[in-house]
């Protein structure tokens, strides 16, 4: 007579149809608490109660879920990517003007504006330091070419962070109102020259 039992199911839990907000509520924890490199998927998985595979499977690789856990409502490397595809030269411009879009777009500025806001709590800080920076800013700077990446992607975050800050977060004239050619005429100079100038 044929047996009965069964190996025991992987994947999906059943009756579990929050499983994705399960795992990206345990993975919005270990990224604030341990940082980007201090964070596995393996422990990811154990915190939400749900196999390895079914993280990969539904998010993909750790920069995938460190990003979906940002609650971002677009990719970065989406954006920014193609800005920087024609290599060094102009680049500054070509990022800031990628930036504008997405920013002074009225309905996706507010939900950056949410995110922003939650970085700047206790452990918000590691989201910046300890992922968005090695997953979407460092290898955008190694893709150009530029020498000292790890040097100059982080002055340019510096200059990109003022800008959020004064002109969407807390709302700084004349730089608020500014229209974004002046702002691009303004700014672009200055993060050009953290990508290609010389730096101490």
């Amino acid at each position: 007579m044929p047996s009965t039992s069964r190996a025991p199911r992987r994947g999906r839990r059943p009756g579990a149809p929050d499983t994705r907000t399960t795992i990206l509520d345990a993975a919005r924890s270990a990224f604030a608490e341990k940082g980007f490199a201090g964070t596995t998927i393996r422990a990811v998985a154990s915190t939400a109660g749900v196999d390895a595979a079914l993280v990969h499977h539904y998010f993909g690789t750790k920069d995938d879920l460190f990003l979906a856990a940002m609650e971002l409502p677009f990719d970065p490397r989406h954006v920014i990517g193609p800005a920087m595809a024609g290599g060094p030269v102009g680049a500054g411009e070509r990022l800031l003007r990628a930036f504008l879009s997405l920013w002074d777009d009225p309905e996706i500025a507010p939900v950056l504006v949410g995110i922003v806001r939650s970085a700047l709590q206790p452990g918000g800080e590691r989201l910046l330091t300890q992922g968005f920076v090695p997953v979407v800013l460092l290898p955008v700077g190694e893709a150009l070419g530029i020498d000292r990446p790890d040097l100059r992607m982080p002055l340019v975050i510096s200059q990109v962070a003022g800008l959020i800050l004064t002109r969407y977060v807390i709302g700084l004239e004349p730089i608020a109102s500014m229209p974004a050619e002046t702002v691009v005429a303004t700014y672009a100079p200055v993060i050009q020259h953290y990508l290609t100038g010389d730096v101490p």
